[in-house]
């Protein structure tokens, strides 16, 4: 009971963390025009210090959710590390993305979260033993694997379009 409850907590962390990401809208009520809060995207040095502070956040979203895994003990402590680094990897590469605009971007972002849930699937399986630990860590390369060829694949369909 208490591992759902962590990961329910972890899960809902990494939605807030990632919504943090997503620019805010306004709506001009004169012309009805939805426009972004960021108005420094069009500088390089508001772009620069937009990323800066997207790093900085991270990093202390990670340092935050690794401390809350200090007070667990075995495996769970593991998986909880695990999830907070992945949580950690994944927001990177989307600030990355978002800061260099570049077209293989989502690529990157796709693989980082695959390799992430791979990382986090690892370490639940060394929760089981003998054949059911086997099996999960097969499951997981499996899921890792279809995860990376599908993200492959949509990196292919994005530069057949031109998008």
């Amino acid at each position: 009971m208490r591992m759902t409850t962590l990961y329910a907590a972890l899960s809902g962390a990494f939605l807030l963390g990632t919504a943090a990401l997503v620019p805010a809208q306004t709506t001009n009520t004169a012309t009805g025009n939805n426009t972004t809060m960021s108005t420094t995207k069009g500088t390089s040095a508001g772009a620069k210090d937009e990323h800066k502070a997207d790093k900085e956040r991270i990093e202390a979203e990670y340092k935050d959710a690794k401390a809350k895994c200090k007070s667990m003990t075995g495996n769970a402590k593991d998986v909880c590390e695990a999830e907070a680094k992945g949580n950690e990897k994944v927001a990177k590469a989307e600030a990355e993305a978002k800061y260099k605009n570049d077209p293989n971007g989502d690529y990157k972002v796709a693989v980082a979260k695959a390799h992430a849930a791979y990382d986090v699937a690892k370490e639940k399986c060394e929760d089981q033993k003998g054949k059911d630990k086997s099996a999960c860590k097969k499951q997981a390369k499996a899921d890792e694997d279809k995860a990376l060829a599908d993200a492959k694949s949509s990196r292919k369909n994005v530069a057949a379009t031109g998008k």
